[in-house]
Formats: structure tokens, sequence, C-alpha cells
């Protein structure tokens, strides 16, 4: 008895669509749509609606998802700055997913504070294992891309670090978005400033937590810094490190 034509129809139908959602289960959609979405809605000013964001985190969770789904394989196809922005979105998305979950806290070093902290939890899906937050950016950011300006990308969620931008890294303008980000976090003077007549940098922490990224790259941190202050880092320059901020850097608290 030879099938009717509807039910091969029917056949071809399951077979496309099965195929199609075995495609898209390693794709990535390089707009980041439902992540620009997230940073829309919650994110100001490099500040934070934490409490929106634990309320309907739909769209994060989503995204989180597609990134999960991502194979070795389908990476390693990719140039190396479609590699490195979809690492440091992935690393600020789980963040933000990390502080919604155990939100209200003061500060991200208030979770998973009585065992190895919120850096150390294996939290983050990449090829499918779960890694730390710590894996992803030493253990692969830090050892496969040498470059530190993703020191002013890569966000702590907290008031210290630099702020969160309201659009997803993208391959094709990467570079101007690490310089504008670093130029933003050096040009801030609650984080940097130059006192040229004592001869002073008042750096970040940042810039002694990862000064052999820095010197790797210009062979000094002041030799790093200085472009960004006017190359006025001449002579005898020295470097104090000012206070890090580790309270939340929650939109809500803020305008308070």
């Amino acid at each position: 008895m030879k099938p009717c034509f509807s039910s091969v129809l029917a056949i071809i139908l399951f077979v496309l669509l099965l195929t199609s959602q075995l495609v898209n289960a390693d794709t990535l959609d390089q707009s980041n749509q439902q992540y620009q979405e997230v940073l829309n809605s919650y994110v100001k000013g490099g500040l934070v609606d934490y409490s929106g964001l634990k309320s309907d985190p739909k769209d994060l969770n989503q995204y989180l998802e597609q990134t999960a789904s991502i194979s070795k394989e389908t990476f390693d196809g990719w140039s190396k700055n479609e590699q490195l922005a979809f690492l440091i979105n992935l690393y600020n998305a789980q963040t933000l997913d990390l502080i919604a979950d155990n939100y209200p806290v003061k500060s991200i070093k208030d979770i998973a504070s009585d065992s190895d902290g919120p850096w150390e939890q294996p939290i983050v899906p990449l090829f499918g294992e779960k890694i730390t937050l710590n894996t992803l950016e030493n253990e692969i950011i830090r050892k496969n891309y040498p470059e530190p300006r993703i020191h002013f990308a890569l966000i702590c969620a907290a008031m210290g670090c630099p702020d969160l931008m309201n659009t997803p890294y993208q391959p094709k303008t990467l570079d101007k978005q690490l310089d504008q980000q670093t130029k933003v976090f050096l040009l801030d003077p609650e984080k940097n400033s130059i006192d040229t007549n004592q001869e002073i940098l008042m750096l970040s922490p940042i810039f002694d937590w990862y000064q052999e990224d820095f010197i790797k790259q210009s062979g000094s941190v002041i030799e790093f810094v200085n472009p960004y202050f006017g190359n006025e880092a001449t002579g005898g320059f020295k470097i104090e490190y000012t206070n890090y901020d580790w309270s939340l850097n929650d939109l809500p608290s803020k305008t308070n």
C-alpha cells in the first residue's frame, strides 16, 4: 500500500523542522538581540536595575541558553574578535544572572561568602560543562587573548569596577568599544586621576591586580595609562592605588 501524499509531506516537514532545530541549537544570534533587550531594559548609566531583572529574567535566561548551546567546534571556527566578544558578553551576562539570582545583596562578595566566593561557583555553562567566572576570565580569556583592555569590559557588579555598557560587544566594533571603555574608566576621577604637581598617578587596584597584563602589552602600567592622560606621566611619576568600592552597582540604591 503506497503512502498518501499528505503523509509523505508531513514526514518531510517533520524532518525539516527537526533539522532546523538541530542547526539553531548550535548557532548564535551575532546581533545579541536578547542580551540587547536586557541591557536596554535594566542598565542605565552603568548601573543595573537588579530588582527589575530578577522579576523578569526571561530575555537573560534565553540568551544564556543560547550561549550554552554553542559547541567548541563552532566556537573554534569563529574569528578572534567573534570569540572574544562572545566571551566578554557571556561573562557579563552571567554576572548579571548571578546577582539577580541572589538579589537583594549589598555586594557581590556577599554571595557564597561562606564557601569559595562568587567567582569560584561553577555557574557558567560553556562547551557542555559548567565552569566558574574565574576560569572563564583567567584560564580562557586572559590566557588566550592577550588584550589588557578586557579589564575595562568585564564587569564585577561593583561601583569600583568599570561601567557596564548598554550595548553588547560586537566583533566588528570590538576594538573601538574596548578603547572607549578604557578611556571612560581611566578618566573617571572617582577611580583614576593624575597629579602632575606631585607626580602621582592615583589608579584603580585593577592595575595592581592585573599589572602583568599591562606590562606585557606596554612595558609598564604607567606606559599603558599614559596616553589616556595626555602623556603627562613622565619622569619620576609614582603610582598609588585607590580604594576599591565593592558596593553593588544597583540602580535603585543609587537613586533613592
